[in-house]
């Protein structure tokens, strides 16, 4: 009987505490989401990037106190040593003086590492050198494989020279021809396409270096020698008796020619990219090394913010601000290195060509400084 009794009576004891247990839980605050990841903050934007990362090849070059600058070192014009002073001279080695001038406010801050063309590419994949100027053409096999190319300083075409007795005025005219070219250059390649384009049989003569592939033509083993017309031209004017040769009024190809980074490092990718875009921007605004102090008063925003006057466009390369201040009072504006290296006044007097300002109907061009 009061097992009876009993047992409804504990059933809805059961029931009467569940519920209060219910309600107590319900009336509790939910509990506050983890203090690492609170909701307002993940909707923030995040923080600017710093101006100049940390590390990388530009802190080893200022650490170590100069750029080491692959070049050619064998070509009059763009990179060629200069043995009653010891010193490299040229168009190539001055943009290796910028590129010091910009991180040192000094142009020798600078080890010329001279290269032959096989050389080159292993040593920019290797780290050997910092940046490549030295007469290189930027293809895209060569911008997968080697590194990141900078912009175009010198636009080039491959081009032809011949003995002048051999009376050839076309390359139609070199069929049976024995041509001197360097080996593991694009001017090899692009002489098998042009010649087996137009059905010309010749016989390459080929050679690793420059120099020995130059000395075979000059002593008459082979009938013609091609190259960069920019090279040929430089080339000449060291032979024994220049006069003697003849370069064809033939362009096979489009040869641009620049700077070269190892990959994998964007501050300094960047930093080689707007060295070469100051000079050319100096010159666009008419800035060279014998005015610039007239600009510094200037109050033209576009040519305040290229000289450092205001903002920190430098800092954010990791360079001074001054920076393309420091290029043009020790190295020039684009026109500038240009003449001194190869213009009028040279004995190449090379026309500038393509190679004028985008405002004279040449196709250098810089990106705004902003």
């Amino acid at each position: 009987m009061v097992r009876s009794i009993l047992a409804p009576l504990f059933g809805l004891l059961v029931v009467v505490v569940l519920i209060l247990a219910a309600c107590q839980t319900a009336t509790q605050p939910a509990p506050a989401p983890p203090a690492e990841a609170p909701a307002a903050e993940a909707a923030q934007p995040a923080e600017a990037a710093p101006a100049a990362q940390q590390g990388g090849r530009l802190a080893t070059v200022k650490a170590r106190g100069k750029v080491i600058c692959g070049v050619n070192g064998g070509l009059p014009g763009f990179s060629y040593l200069d043995q009653a002073t010891g010193n490299f001279t040229g168009f190539d080695a001055d943009y290796c003086r910028a590129v010091a001038a910009a991180i040192f406010d000094d142009p020798n801050a600078v080890e010329f590492r001279p290269l032959s063309a096989k050389e080159r590419s292993t040593a920019l994949q290797t780290g050997e050198i910092d940046v490549l100027i030295r007469n290189t053409t930027w293809t895209i096999s060569r911008d997968a494989s080697w590194g990141n190319f900078g912009p175009t300083i010198f636009y080039d075409g491959q081009g032809i020279m011949v003995h002048k007795e051999l009376g050839a005025t076309k390359l139609e005219d070199l069929a049976g021809a024995s041509i001197c070219v360097q080996t593991g250059t694009t001017t090899e390649l692009n002489l098998t396409d042009q010649m087996r384009a137009r059905g010309i049989d010749f016989t390459p003569v080929v050679f690793e270096e420059i120099d020995a592939t130059y000395a075979a033509y000059e002593e008459g083993r082979c009938d013609a020698v091609t190259s960069d017309r920019s090279q040929l031209a430089a080339r000449r004017t060291v032979f024994a008796n220049p006069a003697d040769h003849v370069i064809l009024d033939v362009v096979m190809s489009k040869e641009p020619l620049g700077p070269v980074v190892p990959h994998g490092d964007d501050q300094w990718f960047d930093v080689i990219k707007w060295v070469v875009f100051g000079t050319i921007q100096a010159e666009e605004l008419g800035i060279n090394s014998q005015n610039i102090d007239s600009f510094m008063d200037s109050k033209d925003p576009v040519t305040r913010r290229v000289l450092g006057l205001e903002g920190n466009l430098g800092e954010q390369l990791g360079l001074t601000n001054d920076f393309v201040v420091r290029i043009i009072r020790h190295v020039g504006n684009y026109g500038e290195i240009f003449d001194r290296n190869l213009g009028p006044g040279t004995p190449f007097n090379m026309d500038r060509g393509p190679n004028k300002l985008w405002t004279e109907g040449g196709l250098l061009y810089s990106p705004p400084f902003r």
